[in-house]
């Protein structure tokens, strides 16, 4: 075991190296750029387009008003609990500058990514709309970047288990036990219990299921977390200040905190950032290309919303209520633990709840999201009959990832991370005239 773990922590430096954190900025900077700002122009736009995407008589399966829920079902989630404190706790305040950078230029990312999963989106043998990635690398570039497609969804396939289902496992399992001693066991199966029983109905069932929760947990946390800012406001400048100032310059040791360098505020903002709002990753557009519209510019500005919605506000209210609480420096904690810990000491007899339950909710939400995106990378795969086998081993792996070491999950989850994001980054920059054409016609006749 500790020979994988060196050999999988090698490998994470490598692939979360310089040369990752360019590609993911770059691209993103450079849609943004491609795009003249309309993912930050058009954001009140893409706010109209997603009132009205409630309901749609379009061409598709779901709503684009769910197909928004099940992408962010699969993204609030441990990301923006345990993943904004493990970014505090190992680079810093100054990491969470880093999340911010990201989610802004996410945003152009997460444009692209919609643009393409609608435009280039194919039926399978049931009827149902599928694409992401896979297809748009398939049904858009040259045939000799076919295998591209191929390598995305081996890995995300893969990923899947790791981000998408025993990382959120073991997160609520892990707060669980912390807060209220449940075995962690016992989460795991119950967990393992639910997703399965969504996971019959298929992707309709999960946009149902994620419609409704994810907008009243999203809504419940956000309100706890401002409650607590609310509470606590004179302290807000000084968490603020160390934000900015330690995302440019070194944060000696304090407490139980062992100090972080400019470089690791950057590395962990950008990589926690990823993991949260999973812009670039190519996750997302496998559900948005189930929308119900006949504009792949119209989902575009809808999907760019859950960026925003996951990273500038819900991961933020995490890393302020952790900074301004000072328990990131009080050492013994990471994880939703020490969200857990920081919402708790804000917020005494109360705060530690809002963390508990909306780590429950999300996680479960998360693996309802994420399951449809590992089980379309194998359907692709494999074809139209090992859908079933997947959400077998799906709900199986649930409580084995619950019960599991987290920091070894986190490190797998996070590898395999950046490996998902390559193929489909270097897609998004090969498609991109197509990507900014589509968009030139579609607001030139507007």
């Amino acid at each position: 075991m500790e020979s994988l773990t060196n050999y999988i922590t090698q490998l994470n430096s490598i692939v979360w190296g310089p040369a990752m954190l360019v590609l993911i900025l770059g691209t993103g900077i450079y849609l943004m750029l491609g795009l003249q700002l309309i993912p930050l122009r058009k954001l009140v736009y893409g706010v109209v387009m997603l009132w009205r995407g409630r309901t749609s008589s379009a061409e598709g399966d779901i709503t684009p008003f769910n197909a928004l829920m099940t992408s962010l079902s699969a993204t609030i989630g441990t990301g923006n609990i345990a993943g904004v404190a493990t970014a505090i706790v190992l680079g810093g305040p100054g990491a969470l500058f880093w999340m911010w950078c990201t989610a802004l230029v996410g945003m152009a990312t997460k444009y692209a990514e919609a643009v393409c999963a609608v435009h280039y989106r194919e039926k399978d043998e049931a009827g149902d709309h599928i694409g992401g990635p896979m297809y748009y690398i398939k049904n858009g570039l040259k045939s000799h970047w076919a295998w591209l497609g191929t390598v995305f969804a081996l890995f995300g396939a893969i990923a899947g288990f790791g981000i998408g289902n025993t990382v959120q496992a073991n997160s609520v399992a892990d707060v669980l036990e912390s807060s209220f001693n449940v075995p962690t066991w016992v989460t795991g199966v119950m967990l393992a219990i639910l997703v399965g029983m969504v996971l019959i109905g298929g992707i309709r069932w999960i946009a149902e299921v994620a419609g409704k929760l994810v907008p009243i947990m999203g809504i419940a946390y956000v309100a706890g977390g401002l409650v607590i800012l609310a509470i606590h406001a004179d302290k807000i400048p000084d968490a603020l200040s160390l934000i900015f100032t330690h995302a440019f310059t070194p944060i000696a040791a304090t407490g139980g905190f062992a100090g972080a360098a400019v470089w690791a505020a950057i590395r962990f903002g950008v990589a926690r950032g990823v993991f949260s709002n999973e812009a670039g990753l190519g996750s997302a557009p496998i559900a948005q290309a189930t929308a119900r519209t006949n504009s792949p510019v119209q989902q575009g500005v809808i999907a760019m919303l859950e960026t925003f919605i996951d990273t500038i506000i819900v991961c933020s209210i995490t890393g302020l209520v952790i900074i301004i609480s000072g328990a990131w420096i009080d050492g013994g904690a990471s994880g939703a633990s020490l969200s857990s810990a920081a919402f708790e000491k804000a917020l005494p007899n109360f705060g530690s709840y809002i963390v508990v339950f909306g780590s429950a909710v999300f996680a479960f939400t998360t693996l309802l999201g994420w399951s449809f995106y590992g089980e379309k990378c194998v359907q692709y795969l494999f074809g139209f009959k090992s859908i079933v086998p997947f959400r077998l081993l799906w709900v199986v792996a649930v409580p084995i990832g619950a019960m599991g070491e987290l920091d070894f999950i986190w490190l797998v989850a996070d590898t395999l991370n950046a490996l998902m994001a390559i193929p489909n980054l270097l897609a998004l920059l090969l498609l991109s005239p197509v990507i900014f054409k589509l968009t030139r016609d579609y607001f030139a006749s507007s």
